[in-house]
């Protein structure tokens, strides 16, 4: 089993005992705790699972030298399946922890989070 699969194992290993997960995202400074449910957590995991396959396929091509045009059409499914990753956690930021936020009066503080990290990730 390689290292990715064993975090993955301990990721969905983790949560079966609860029903929602923390997780802090150490690289910023959330103004809540982000819960999320086992479910989502493992939808996610699993296409960045099948994404990091993906990759490897692509990488393997390049070393076999297949033809540019085929590296490229993978390469495309690849930021497809990216961007799709990119929307579920969207999604999920927002009917979970920006709900959460205006129930509990963060709502400013949590739009200026979400506003910033949109800035990043769009082009």
């Amino acid at each position: 089993m390689n290292g990715t699969s064993k975090q993955n194992e301990q990721i969905l290993s983790d949560t079966k005992d609860h029903k929602k997960q923390e997780h802090n995202h150490n690289h910023t400074h959330s103004v809540h705790p982000h819960v999320h449910s086992e479910e989502s957590l493992r939808k996610i995991v699993n296409r960045l699972s099948r994404i990091e396959g993906h990759v490897r396929g692509i990488k393997t091509m390049v070393q076999q030298n297949s033809p540019c045009p085929d590296v490229l059409l993978q390469i495309a499914a690849v930021r497809g399946a990216i961007d799709k990753v990119a929307r579920i956690v969207l999604d999920e930021h927002l009917t979970e922890c920006v709900a959460r936020a205006a129930k509990d009066g963060n709502i400013d503080a949590e739009m200026q989070e979400l506003k910033a990290a949109l800035d990043r990730f769009l082009p």
